[in-house]
């Protein structure tokens, strides 16, 4: 028995890819250039994470131009005025507006997949937009000649492949960000559109097997934007009884950040079904300063008591950089809060008497394998 630890997603992106990414938009790099970039950023995210031990890594999102919008990139059919979040520190991120049919995925998360495991035979984890975010796309207008209903059978066609080429790329699993599912309380208090956004996930889950879905995840936190929240105001207990109503084998539940994180535990414990591990966030990329392995272990020991360590799994709070403009999060920094979670879920396996999977080291971890 073990406590696995996994990465949520995002990490702040190099500064030569910022600097690439200007230069693109600016029309002064080429698209080869522009890829060596994307590849050198991914190659060292890969590596640093093997560097400090990890046993799962991800390409940090370096190639995605967001975690919600990368598989809308480059689509025509969009408008600028789509739905609005506002965050608690008044700043705001828009989402586009779909203008016409039909709905299609322009990009899948399968091809981040194939690039990553290019650079190590480390796991590799794909975090992808859930979609139930992309449903928000859909104008409440509606579209001419294109129903809602039509949309959503598109949007879950173009669901199930982006996760299924994934996990046919070899992903060690797949998450589907949910960040949604905790603002939409706020929205709508009643909790019914909650309800429609998990009923359209498991539509798409519906698509998979047992075995499939036990390595699929469900992420959720207040949002993590430009050093600030969402929907942190947002009370858990009226949110996991309903998040934990999704088909799969793994939640990844933000907690560090919590005021009171036993009672959150209280009421995860009451939803644990068998067949699924629960991987609690030990580290808050919000916060500048960098917790300690000691800190990351008592957090651990504390969801011990909640939950069975043969269910239990550590992670962070949130991707470090979910938008690829947001730098108000060194990498330097999240390296060193993800070295903090390691060695931190490390101490408390210790002290709990299980193991703590040993990191792969070497030409395991660096060397570009050959893994199909």
């Amino acid at each position: 028995m073990t406590i696995p630890s996994e990465p949520i997603g995002s990490v702040p992106r190099s500064p030569e890819l910022l600097g690439a990414l200007a230069a693109r938009q600016s029309g002064q790099l080429g698209d080869a250039a522009f890829a060596s970039v994307l590849d050198r950023a991914v190659r060292e995210t890969i590596e640093t994470q093997a560097e400090l031990g990890a046993t799962v890594v991800t390409d940090g999102e370096q190639r995605k131009p967001s975690f919600v919008t990368y598989p809308i990139a480059g689509s025509g059919n969009l408008s600028a005025d789509g739905v609005v979040i506002p965050f608690a520190d008044g700043h705001q991120r828009q989402l586009p507006c779909l203008t016409s049919g039909p709905f299609r995925y322009q990009e899948h998360a399968e091809q981040y997949v194939r690039a990553a495991r290019q650079c190590t035979n480390i796991p590799v984890k794909q975090a992808v937009i859930a979609p139930s975010a992309l449903s928000l796309l859909y104008p409440a207008s509606g579209i001419d000649g294109y129903s809602r209903e039509k949309f959503l059978e598109d949007l879950v066609d173009g669901a199930e492949a982006d996760i299924r080429g994934c996990l046919d790329a070899g992903a060690h699993v797949v998450q589907l960000d949910f960040t949604e599912g905790r603002l939409s309380l706020k929205l709508d208090p009643s909790g019914q559109v909650l309800r429609d956004f998990v009923e359209l996930n498991n539509r798409v889950l519906a698509r998979f097997g047992e075995s499939e879905r036990a390595r699929i995840g469900v992420h959720t936190c207040p949002g993590g934007d430009l050093d600030s929240t969402h929907s942190l105001d947002v009370d858990y207990a009226d949110l996991l009884p309903t998040l934990f109503r999704h088909t799969v084998g793994n939640f990844y539940v933000q907690l560090a950040s919590e005021p009171d994180p036993d009672r959150v535990l209280r009421v995860i414990a009451d939803q644990l079904r068998p067949g699924v591990r629960v991987f609690v966030g030990v580290i808050d990329p919000i916060d500048p300063r960098v917790e300690t392995a000691e800190e990351v272990r008592d957090r651990v020991l504390r969801a011990a008591r909640h939950i069975p360590v043969e269910q239990l799994g550590t992670c962070d709070d949130c991707g470090f950089s979910p938008f690829a403009d947001d730098q108000s999060t060194s990498r330097q920094t999240a390296f060193a809060k993800i070295r903090a979670r390691l060695e931190g879920t490390a101490l408390a396996a210790e002290q709990l008497g299980v193991g703590f999977p040993a990191a792969r080291t070497g030409q395991d971890a660096h060397h570009a394998a050959a893994v199909d």
